[in-house]
């Protein structure tokens, strides 16, 4: 979603030379502000013949570990030439004097995005090849060796969950602003829930429809976005984050609870699992746990935005909506876990 209506960001013409001494652009930069994430500010740069995107970093203090942009370019780059569909990286830079954050440069590709798992405006065939396709792309990420590709460092290689639940709750601790009960109550519950790991790979860590990017007259996947929260890890952590949505409720934008699934041409849980196993060739099993893991790691990531929303650092001008959704996820985890 674009900005409508929005300002020259200050820092333009500073950018413009950037641009110009870094990648040898000299014609004039036009901007749009994308809405849609709520975590880095994110702007359509066009540069005459040639798109860009620009990602940095959010204004203001920043919880420790978050915004890592840096991550985010470097794994990006790494799959360059793999089966996974990702943008070309064309320059990183921590020089905070250009747009007052570290932020990194790369190439727009043309296609749709949909933000929610209706995928609305598409008919029940194509919304059916849309949904196998990500599954499909998901199981090409895991897929990856992650040492060929040089990312033996980009995260520690066992007790991922055990890990994930440790840093999530520290997070929780750093943003919280009131008390949420059941977010507590997984913090107690879930590092005694821990299931038997799965062989390590690469995870995107925010899989998800607003996250793809399909090709403009198919359902191929042409553009997986967004890697902030990636690392190496337990592949259901993926898969269970991906299918969030069918527990949460049709009412809410993100939710197809409640949807006549078979008439929109929607898969089930299991059916969407297994084309993600017949891609990846190996039988994976979704634990509720893996859902449940999900829904508590977005509890916090949403009570983080509500906390940057009250001191007035959200990306999104729409951040203090998500004010009593941390509640509602942590919630969902614990039904699923039954604590």
């Amino acid at each position: 979603m674009i900005e409508p209506g929005h300002a020259r960001p200050e820092w333009a013409d500073r950018l413009q030379a950037f641009v110009a001494r870094e990648l040898g652009i000299r014609e004039p930069l036009a901007f749009e502000r994308i809405l849609g994430g709520q975590s880095n500010p994110t702007w359509f740069v066009d540069a005459g013949s040639q798109g860009l995107v620009l990602r940095m970093q959010p204004s203001g203090e920043l919880l420790p570990s978050a915004h890592a942009l840096d991550r985010e370019s470097r794994v990006i780059r790494a799959l360059e030439g793999t089966s996974v569909a990702v943008p070309r990286v064309l320059v990183y830079s921590e020089d905070r004097s250009v747009v007052g954050t570290t932020f990194y440069l790369m190439e727009r590709i043309d296609g749709r995005v949909f933000p929610y798992a209706r995928l609305d405006g598409v008919g029940a065939p194509e919304r059916r090849a849309m949904y196998r396709t990500a599954a499909q792309m998901l199981a090409k990420l895991h897929a990856v060796d992650w040492e060929r590709a040089g990312l033996s460092d980009y995260g520690k290689h066992e007790d991922y969950f055990g890990r994930q639940v440790r840093r999530w709750s520290r997070q929780w601790e750093a943003s919280r602003r009131r008390e949420i009960p059941d977010l507590d109550r997984l913090i107690e519950h879930l590092p005694n829930l821990l299931p038997k790991e799965n062989p390590t790979t690469i995870c995107h860590g925010d899989y998800r429809f607003g996250n793809l990017m399909y090709a403009p007259v198919s359902s191929d996947v042409v553009g997986v976005l967004d890697w902030e929260l990636s690392t190496l890890g337990d592949p259901m952590g993926d898969v269970g984050y991906f299918c969030m949505p069918y527990y949460v409720p049709s009412t809410e934008h993100e939710g197809i609870a409640g949807l006549d699934h078979a008439a929109l041409g929607i898969p089930s849980q299991s059916e969407l699992v297994a084309d993600y196993n017949a891609a990846l060739g190996v039988t994976s099993e979704l634990l509720p746990f893996h859902i449940a893991f999900a829904f508590f790691r977005f509890a916090v990531i949403v009570a983080g935005i509500e906390d940057r929303a009250q001191r007035g650092n959200a990306a999104h001008p729409d951040a203090g909506k998500s004010f009593g959704r941390a509640d509602q996820y942590s919630r969902i985890a614990c039904e699923l876990l039954g604590i």
